[in-house]
């Protein structure tokens, strides 16, 4: 089961991602936590590393998805939180969770924070994905 898709033709067609998800009738949805970029030991990854950081997010939230019955081509949107008032860092992280995802380009929210939950901690990645029929 997959999502559809919407991207309005009046919309800026060069979003690196499509506009709105639709579930299909019947499907579980699945929410993610925010996946952080920790080690099996509970300890950040890549300190000071906005690329690897988002590799060992981007796994982590792969991890749960498959755990739950869903994966990356079936996830609906990602809210993707990046510690950086920089845009240099945010484009950094973006590429790794695109690369991640392709060619699927689902919804998307991109944010700067000041802070995330862990010491050093710089990027968390979450999604809604889907997980089956009811």
């Amino acid at each position: 089961m997959r999502p559809e898709f919407v991207s309005p033709l009046s919309l800026h067609a060069g979003a690196p991602y499509e506009y709105a998800a639709v579930a299909p009738p019947g499907a579980r949805l699945v929410f993610a936590a925010g996946a952080c970029p920790l080690n099996d030991a509970g300890e950040v990854v890549g300190p000071g590393d906005y690329e690897l950081q988002a590799r060992a997010a981007v796994e982590n939230l792969r991890v749960a998805l498959n755990a739950a019955g869903s994966g990356f081509e079936q996830v609906l949107k990602t809210t993707v939180y990046v510690a950086s008032s920089d845009r240099a860092q945010l484009v950094r992280v973006w590429r790794v969770v695109e690369e991640a995802f392709a060619p699927a380009k689902p919804p998307s929210t991109l944010l700067g924070v000041a802070v995330l939950g862990y010491p050093g901690q710089l990027v968390e990645i979450e999604a809604v994905g889907l997980g089956g029929e009811t």
